[in-house]
């Protein structure tokens, strides 16, 4: 084969355990005793022995309070080798925690390392601003997160100013759960922030620490996705 032809897409060597191959893919150095959990059904690929478990224990215990319409929504991995992930080909985002501590929605989730301390928990507030509850996951400690997003997202530092960062709740997709949050409704911009609401309602960052924010505010995008 015309080496020329695949150039463009080959891989460079890996410099780190988690690596974005394109925006679309994620690549993960596997080792012994390093095993990983991954969305059910992301692998697209690997190299070397890779094995599989899924709904594996702790998932199965998470999988009740879990609310993103899967009943199993992860796998563990472990083996030797190079692991290759998608998500039905959205844009992929890499984050090293280091003692850090994350609140993600479960449907932007990819994978992250086993050994992160990881749960279910309630976003406070959300139901008295949206009409419902938000049940995301926390995961805390050292090491890799890879989340995916509906398009390429914006990352904001809310500690490079004294004002407030505000986000649609259907556009955001991480933030470090040390930042102050509050919810705010707005009747004025109703027609022009947000969707599918009578009235609009953000959510308020303040503190050290970023917001990930996706461009696709319509949260029925990411079901028709995956429908």
């Amino acid at each position: 084969m015309d080496q020329q032809l695949v150039s463009g897409c080959t891989p460079a060597a890996p410099t780190a355990r988690m690596e974005t191959h394109g925006n679309s893919m994620l690549r993960v150095v596997m080792q012994s005793g390093q095993d990983l959990f991954a969305r059910t059904g992301s692998m697209v690929a690997y190299e070397g022995f890779v094995q599989y478990d899924p709904n594996p224990p702790a998932v199965r215990q998470m999988a009740s309070q879990w609310l993103t319409g899967e009943g199993a929504p992860l796998m563990r991995c472990h083996g030797d080798g190079m692991l290759y992930l998608a998500d039905y080909g959205a844009d992929v985002v890499v984050l090293n925690l280091n003692e850090d501590s994350l609140s993600v929605n479960g449907s932007n989730i990819l994978a992250f390392d086993a050994h992160l301390n990881w749960g279910v928990q309630r976003v406070k507030g959300m139901a008295k601003f949206s009409g419902q509850g938000l049940f995301n996951v926390a995961i805390s400690g050292t090491g890799w997160v890879a989340l995916t997003t509906r398009g390429t997202p914006v990352v904001v530092d809310c500690g490079r100013g004294a004002d407030e960062t505000y986000v649609d709740p259907d556009a955001l997709v991480a933030w470090s759960t040390h930042l102050k949050m509050k919810g705010k409704r707005s009747f004025k911009a109703s027609s022009m922030i947000g969707r599918g609401s009578g009235e609009a309602y953000q959510m308020g960052f303040s503190g050290q620490g970023f917001v990930v924010v996706q461009p696709s505010e319509d949260s029925t995008d990411r079901l028709r996705a995956r429908g």
